[in-house]
């Protein structure tokens, strides 16, 4: 795989930021289809994930920030995922990032590889937050088609029975599905209706 994922990070996080913008103070304490998660628990996760791939493009041991956000005030969550996501764009701007090896938390690989892996969780993670606020906003399915792609490539298995996962077996994909549907299946997740 030798693509740029830079492109597909950055539509990712403005299609999360988009999608942040439109969550409402009482939707905060509301279920998801992460069931350890809450909305504003799912908000300190997709933050904290933006912050680690930062460090990461940074060159930095990004296994040693915690993949949560903390201390963020209910109404600063926008701000909050904007600022994260701008540290991103920053810390991958240089071209040799992408061939460099990175640890992230399934291990070492190049930095283009790592940061697609973060796209399908980013795309992963906007479909469990559109499902969790009645689908405010249309999401873009190219996006989705890549991070299905990814996850197909990275977990082939259809059974994940390790705990370390935050994925898990695959599930049918609703009667048609759309790619964010046939992905979210696909990592075993079910939308909340």
């Amino acid at each position: 795989m030798n693509i740029d994922p830079r492109p597909l990070y950055t539509r990712a996080t403005e299609q999360i930021a988009a999608l942040v913008a439109t969550v409402r103070p009482e939707q905060l304490a509301g279920p998801t289809p992460c069931a350890e998660f809450d909305v504003r628990t799912l908000l300190s996760h997709i933050a904290g994930g933006t912050r680690r791939i930062a460090v990461v493009g940074a060159g930095g041991d990004g296994m040693v920030v915690r993949p949560f956000l903390d201390g963020v005030e209910d109404d600063r969550w926008s701000a909050a995922y904007d600022e994260v996501r701008t540290e991103v764009q920053k810390s991958w701007a240089d071209d040799a990032r992408l061939d460099a090896l990175v640890t992230v938390p399934w291990g070492e690989a190049p930095g283009r590889i790592a940061l697609s892996g973060y796209v399908m969780e980013a795309v992963t993670h906007t479909w469990d937050l559109s499902e969790s606020l009645g689908r405010p906003l249309a999401l873009d399915p190219e996006l989705a088609e890549f991070a299905l792609g990814i996850a197909r490539r990275v977990l082939p298995d259809e059974r994940r029975d390790d705990e370390e996962l935050p994925f898990d077996s695959a599930v049918p994909a609703p009667e048609g599905a759309d790619a964010y549907g046939r992905l979210a299946a696909y990592l075993g997740r079910r939308p909340l209706s």
